[in-house]
């Protein structure tokens, strides 16, 4: 299925996800370069992690549409980072609460890298709806 043939339904959730993914990259990325550790920190860190989850969960009703690789006629390869944030997101957060710094640095810093630079690469392939826009 080529990314025109997406189900109607799938632009939709895409847009979405771009609606909450964009500024979670901002936010992520503002968080990698200030200091660690502040009020404005952590309230950033509570609105980051809400996007990054949110945008992890819409992505799993998004059908795949790149590669032969296909669970239930639906999941690709691509779903397997929407599983990894949510995890990473949730493992950073238990990290913070219970003071393991080391820890939730660990997964923030996997949860950017992983959910948002390698994914959002992926996004930009041929056959995927952003990577057409972009490229044609």
């Amino acid at each position: 299925m080529e990314a025109s043939s997406y189900p109607e339904y799938a632009h939709i959730l895409i847009y979405i996800h771009l609606a909450t993914i964009l500024p979670a990259f901002v936010i992520g990325t503002y968080q990698m370069i200030r200091k660690k550790g502040t009020a404005q920190h952590k309230l950033l860190g509570r609105i980051y992690l809400v996007l990054m989850l949110f945008t992890a969960a819409i992505t799993l009703f998004i059908p795949s549409v790149v590669g032969s690789w296909k669970l239930f006629n639906h999941f690709g390869l691509i779903h397997i980072l929407s599983f990894v944030t949510i995890f990473s997101c949730i493992g950073g957060y238990l990290a913070i609460k219970s003071g393991n710094i080391n820890l939730h640095k660990f997964f923030m810093i996997s949860l950017y890298v992983g959910g948002l630079l390698v994914a959002g690469f992926f996004t930009f392939v041929p056959g995927r709806l952003l990577g057409d826009l972009v490229f044609g």
